[in-house]
């Protein structure tokens, strides 16, 4: 097991879903943020059986993010519940998992040159 995970989640179809992964990319919330093809949901929401266009966002990030990440797409997402959830990551290729640990640290204090 590593301590990379991945999260999903659905948003409408348009632009939200750029938006919303480019801002969690430039927060370092995310390493990346894949927004997949439009597809059609269907799903039961107070009692009616609803059918929408959405997109799935598909976020490479780490364990330890998960608070803030799930804090920060609750206040960003246009949904009154969202759909977060956490797939473990159990192995992957070192230097990818190791760019994504990168991707999501803070970013370093600048030095003197």
């Amino acid at each position: 097991m590593t301590d990379l995970v991945i999260v999903l989640t659905t948003v409408p179809a348009g632009d939200v879903g750029d938006r919303l992964a480019r801002t969690l990319v430039e927060e370092r919330l995310a390493a990346c943020v894949n927004v997949l093809a439009p597809m059609r949901s269907a799903y039961r929401w107070r009692g009616i059986v609803e059918s929408e266009a959405e997109q799935q966002l598909v976020i490479k990030t780490r364990r330890s993010l998960m608070p803030r990440l799930t804090a920060r797409l609750t206040m960003l997402h246009p949904y009154e519940l969202p759909e977060i959830l956490m797939l473990d990551v159990a192995q992957g290729s070192e230097a990818y998992l190791a760019w994504v640990r990168e991707s999501t640290s803070p970013d370093p204090a600048p030095t003197d040159g």
